[in-house]
């Protein structure tokens, strides 16, 4: 937890609300979202109770499993649940642009993509599971499944692992979402019970966080929001109903349980929608989009559900992406918000401060070698604890880059590197004015490239050899658990 983070938690719990920690929203949030409330069995990994979804409000869709031990009813809840997300996922494929890019192929790429909310981490987990335990199932056979299941399988899967991708929007747990942008007076854990982080961020009139907070944790006031369901309710009355075969009476009991949920997640919805979008999410999206789009075209292409895990070498091609998708992330969030640029300001790797004075037509060698090197003084307050030559950046001139020069008695002198134009002279604007106020850091998004990897084929002895081609099998749907 970072210091203004800890302190903005001191200040909730003293003036019994939440406080902001950002000014900008740091995720896209798109116009028709699908909320996904999943429960499942307790005691089971990936035995489907019930589902609550719907991309509007006030007509939420109730799926249910009478008997959740039952294989055929299990594959019958995913042949529904399919029903219901295919359509949405699929509709966003009829709307595309052809995106051409220097020194690559054009392609084409949705206009807009789906985005899957669900409650928190643990639902992004359980859907996960849920597709891994449809993708590899057959329509033929010995135990076939309806053949929508396969692929809604194969879709839960991807959204469930484009949730783990740093700054990916297409699947995304609100309790996580509204806690990057507000520190409620509980710690972080207390924060993924999705009733009580937002009965700190908008508690009732006349409560406090805190006194809405505690109501959070009377299952029967504010049940839990699942993949997990309140043992109380599972042993006095779901399990009745179950061993009664009553499919009205176990519906009932379970739209109790989800509705609660259904609306802090609109909630949720509303809150993160009334913050202005980000910069830089809008460009992520661009990504979210290329992404399903390249999904959308596997499948159609038919190849192979995705494996049960990564070879060597897309393993570790994966983790190089998510690597740097995480730290242009926390360079983006910072350039696009003061007040997680705050956070870097105060551990001494970015400053702000006034223009003093500058040099705009500073210049460093001769001849040939001559290069224009504006120099910029700024006098600031922060603790500046980086090194002469440091390379910086700047939110407000974000195609700019610098180097420090020196820092001391609260001093710093810069040279700007790039970001000015061609000419012998600076372009206008490229250079701070005196009495500007500024900001530098040393995040930049300057990042090393991916490391060189070698081909598939060519996987070394020591991480197993060459994989074998994937051969889809009828072991391929057996797992641990079941």
């Amino acid at each position: 937890m970072s210091i203004l983070t800890s302190l903005a938690r001191l200040r909730a719990l003293k003036e019994g609300v939440a406080q902001p920690i950002a000014t900008v929203r740091h995720c896209h949030l798109s116009a028709r979202p699908m909320v996904f409330i999943p429960l499942k069995l307790s005691g089971e990994a990936a035995a489907p109770l019930a589902a609550m979804l719907g991309t509007d409000p006030a007509a939420p869709r109730l799926l249910v499993v009478p008997q959740p031990r039952n294989r055929d009813l299990r594959f019958a809840f995913a042949a529904e649940l399919a029903g219901v997300l295919l359509p949405y996922v699929e509709g966003f494929l009829e709307r595309t642009e052809t995106v051409e890019k220097k020194n690559a192929d054009p392609y084409e790429r949705v206009l807009d993509a789906p985005q899957l909310l669900v409650p928190n981490r643990a639902g992004v987990a359980f859907t996960g599971l849920l597709g891994r335990s449809t993708r590899f199932r057959r329509s033929e056979g010995p135990y076939p499944v309806p053949a929508e299941v396969p692929l809604l399988g194969r879709w839960l899967t991807y959204f469930g692992e484009r949730a783990a991708y740093p700054g990916s929007s297409l699947m995304m747990a609100a309790s996580e979402e509204l806690a990057r942008h507000w520190a409620s007076g509980q710690s972080g854990l207390e924060d993924a019970n999705l009733a009580a982080l937002l009965g700190w961020i908008a508690p009732p009139e006349g409560r406090t966080g805190a006194q809405a907070a505690e109501d959070a944790e009377d299952p029967l006031l504010w049940p839990p929001a699942g993949p997990v369901t309140d043992p109380g309710f599972d042993a006095e009355v779901l399990a009745p109903a179950i061993e009664e075969g009553s499919t009205e009476r176990i519906t009932e009991a379970l739209r109790t349980q989800l509705e609660p949920t259904w609306r802090l997640m609109w909630q949720a919805v509303g809150l993160l929608g009334a913050l202005p979008e980000g910069p830089s999410a809008t460009a992520r999206w661009e990504f979210d989009r290329g992404s399903f789009s390249a999904m959308a075209q596997q499948i159609a292409e038919g190849s192979p559900p995705q494996a049960r895990r990564d070879g060597a070498v897309g393993a570790a091609s994966r983790l190089a992406r998510m690597e740097r998708a995480q730290a242009a992330y926390d360079v983006q969030r910072a350039y696009d918000d003061p007040l997680v640029m705050a956070e870097y300001r105060l551990s001494g790797e970015a400053f702000a401060g006034e223009v003093v004075e500058t040099d705009p037509d500073n210049v460093e060698g001769e001849g040939r070698s001559r290069k224009l090197r504006p120099l910029v003084h700024i006098k600031t307050d922060d603790p500046v604890r980086l090194p002469p030559g440091t390379a910086l950046g700047t939110p407000g001139r974000r195609s700019q880059g610098a180097q420090l020069v020196s820092a001391g008695d609260g001093l710093v002198i810069l040279k700007i590197t790039k970001g000015m134009g061609r000419g012998r002279t600076p372009a206008p604007g490229t250079v701070p004015e005196p009495g500007e106020r500024v900001c530098y850091t040393s995040l930049t998004d300057d990042f090393q490239g991916s490391p060189t990897l070698p081909e598939r084929e060519r996987t070394p002895w020591t991480h197993g050899g060459p994989p074998q081609d994937y051969v889809p099998n009828d072991d391929d749907a057996r797992e641990e658990w079941e």
